[in-house]
């Protein structure tokens, strides 16, 4: 009994999808590129604020006569 093999080429769907997913992958090695090749994160710097304040007191506290 032979059976009845009908190919009819459905195969190209796929190239929509491999074009999607190699513009992601072109996009993650860009990101990559900066990431790693340019060291990441820029360099911190020392930042030392001295901030000086007058002194405030309090207002005296009346006595309870």
């Amino acid at each position: 009994m032979a059976d009845n093999i009908n190919n009819t080429g459905s195969g190209g769907g796929n190239a929509g999808l491999a074009f999607i997913v190699g513009g992601i992958v072109v996009v993650l090695a860009i990101v990559a590129y900066f990431v790693f090749a340019r060291g990441g994160a820029p360099e911190t710097k020392e930042v030392n604020v001295d901030v000086n304040l007058p002194e405030v007191s309090a207002p005296a506290v009346p006595s309870p006569n």
